[in-house]
């Protein structure tokens, strides 16, 4: 069978790879920084380049303090669980993260998870059924997607940061969903059991804000639940760190925020739930990532912890991350690139009025790899057709002759190109 399928699976990856879809990978090998050592493409010499791609918002992925508490739980707790939390993997250490993240949040309690894709997958499917109701934002993140489809709630999808069709979506639902799941049963719509509003505080292609606001104000009015999915606005946002949702002043008004260790929280893996307590405790009972997962390795718990420490005794990374964005973006415009306003440090570098964006933001990756800039292009299926990009990623961990020389850079390749 498989010299049948073998053939359908070449004649389609030669169809990603003659549409500039390809997705290539490179080898990293030296640690997380913003000047890293790269493999690419596989075989060829190394080369040092200055990395813009990384989620190491706040240049904690080697910072000495988490390299120090992973070592130090290393040699105290060991190495892994080797084990679910309900059986045998539970660790004093796992609970004090998740009270850290508890106080931090100024929510009622925490569930750890492998990752936050995992947390997301294991959310919906546990607390809404075929009477509930989610309504979720149009570019929320893969992980959002794939938990809804898990679960057995009517999905109304609202256009993308537009508040007027994210009511027009709970109206609907208020309304009535179907309940049938099966021949001879009830057909006809009844008003949904329960509605939850989903959407990601950060928007990880485009770097553009939820109104989170508006958000818990309509969530009151129709009387739903509120999840913001934070990962890319944790320690970034907010005036200390506390994400999107401090940044619209609703710390306390959101039921339920889910995110991950694994971007400006030293960048390793981990992901949580943190909200109401009864929420966490029927996850903590019937979560399936949370029940049949290995437990986070105690390193990368002790690493968390000694993240929201450091983001806890001051303001100077994200100061130092806010300035280092501010310039950049404002230098990119001047220059005539494409970009998405905002304020956050991912900035997209658009490339939507060419006919062939895709091949064209591979091609500006790779030229810019060549003057020793680490970027990568963001192409379908990531992003949506005709939507091709570069993701700019900036750190607090940059300095301004980096962030110079990338922009000489991103005028030479973009003046050769055409691009600008």
């Amino acid at each position: 069978m498989y010299q049948r399928i073998k053939y359908d699976f070449a004649q389609e990856l030669s169809k990603i790879k003659s549409s500039g879809l390809y997705k290539e990978e490179r080898t990293i090998l030296s640690e997380q920084k913003p000047n890293i050592r790269v493999e690419y493409p596989a075989g060829s010499a190394p080369r040092d380049v200055l990395n813009f791609c990384a989620n190491n918002y706040l240049g904690l992925a080697n910072h000495p303090k988490i390299i120090e508490a992973a070592r130090k739980a290393l040699d105290e707790h060991g190495f892994g669980m080797a084990s679910v939390r309900f059986i045998c993997g539970t660790q004093d250490l796992h609970k004090t993260l998740e009270r850290k993240i508890a106080e931090f949040f100024q929510t009622e309690d925490t569930i750890l998870y492998s990752s936050c894709f995992d947390a997301n997958g294991g959310l919906f499917e546990t607390l809404l059924g075929v009477e509930d109701a989610v309504v979720t934002d149009a570019l929320n993140h893969a992980s959002i997607i794939d938990g809804i489809r898990l679960c057995k709630a009517k999905r109304f999808i609202y256009d993308h940061a537009d508040m007027a069709s994210l009511e027009k979506a709970l109206k609907k639902a208020r309304e009535g969903v179907d309940v049938w799941d099966g021949p001879g049963l009830d057909k006809e719509p009844v008003p949904a059991r329960n509605i939850m509003i989903i959407t990601d505080g950060v928007f990880s292609m485009d770097g553009d804000i939820a109104d989170i606001r508006r958000i818990v104000e309509l969530g009151n009015t129709y009387d739903t639940l509120v999840v913001v999915d934070d990962s890319h606005g944790t320690g970034v946002l907010g005036q200390t760190g506390r994400g999107s949702v401090e940044e619209a002043g609703m710390l306390g008004r959101v039921d339920v925020i889910t995110s991950t260790l694994g971007k400006a929280m030293g960048g390793a893996t981990g992901g949580f739930i943190t909200g109401r307590r009864e929420i966490i405790e029927i996850l903590r009972q019937k979560s399936r990532p949370y029940l049949f997962s290995n437990t986070v390795a105690p390193v990368i718990v002790a690493a968390g912890i000694a993240a929201f420490d450091l983001l806890a005794q001051g303001q100077e990374l994200r100061e130092k991350l806010r300035e280092n964005t501010a310039y950049f973006r404002n230098r990119m415009k001047a220059l005539g690139f494409d970009i998405i306003d905002g304020v956050h440090p991912i900035v997209p570098v658009l490339f939507r009025t060419f006919e062939n964006d895709a091949k064209l933001a591979q091609q500006t990756a790779r030229e810019l790899y060549a003057e020793g800039i680490y970027v990568v292009g963001f192409v379908y299926p990531v992003v949506p057709k005709g939507q091709s990009r570069i993701r700019v990623q900036v750190s607090a961990a940059h300095t301004r002759e980096q962030l110079d020389q990338a922009l000489r850079a991103f005028e030479k390749v973009g003046q050769k190109l055409g691009v600008i």
